[in-house]
């Protein structure tokens, strides 16, 4: 009878043991997948920003350039495409072709000193440049966040625990191939 009861007990306390690792498992699991998400809507946040600032900088561009208006097209088209993306892939492609179409914009004012000394052109290129800088920190911590989450979706012995609730892997955000190229200076 001694035995039975030890045994039981053994039995019991190794299941509890299980249950409160499945469950801490899981839990770090959720917590990891709502950073994600609080990151992603951070980002979101900036971005919103950002579009609030684009018409006003557009239409303070066509003012003084009016025929680069293919430029000028390309923002919002890049701004507009963002805005309908179906899916976070989809946001993180446009975000990509945004940030190249403002940099075209910015690259344009170069060549309009008298924009460049536009005291609204100034402050809204001010502040956009900001919005820019708070948008790579937020990216960078969405990407800490979403490699963490990856991590324990893949790695033993979390990655059970993952797989029998349906954790998925979710994408970084990551410089397109056009991104990367050195960038051509002329004077």
């Amino acid at each position: 009878m001694n035995t039975v009861v030890i045994v039981v007990l053994i039995v019991a306390i190794l299941l509890v043991l299980i249950g409160v690792f499945v469950a801490a498992t899981y839990n770090g699991l959720v917590s990891l997948r709502n950073r994600v998400n609080d990151q992603w809507s951070q980002i979101d946040v900036e971005l919103k920003r950002r579009f609030d600032l684009i018409p006003n900088l557009v239409n303070t561009v066509k003012g003084y350039a009016k025929h680069e208006s293919e430029t000028l097209e390309n923002v919002i088209k890049a701004r507009n495409t963002y805005l309908s993306a179906g899916s976070r892939e989809d946001a993180l492609k446009a975000d990509n072709e945004l940030t190249g179409a403002i940099t075209k914009l910015f690259a344009l004012a170069e060549s309009y000193p008298e924009l460049k000394a536009n005291e609204n052109f100034s402050n809204l290129q001010s502040q956009l440049m900001d919005t820019e800088n708070k948008i790579s920190y937020a990216r960078k911590f969405y990407n800490d966040t979403a490699l963490q989450l990856n991590n324990k979706i893949e790695m033993f012995p979390s990655n059970i625990i993952a797989g029998m609730f349906h954790f998925t892997k979710v994408e970084f955000f990551k410089a397109e191939e056009t991104e990367r190229q050195n960038v051509k200076v002329e004077f």
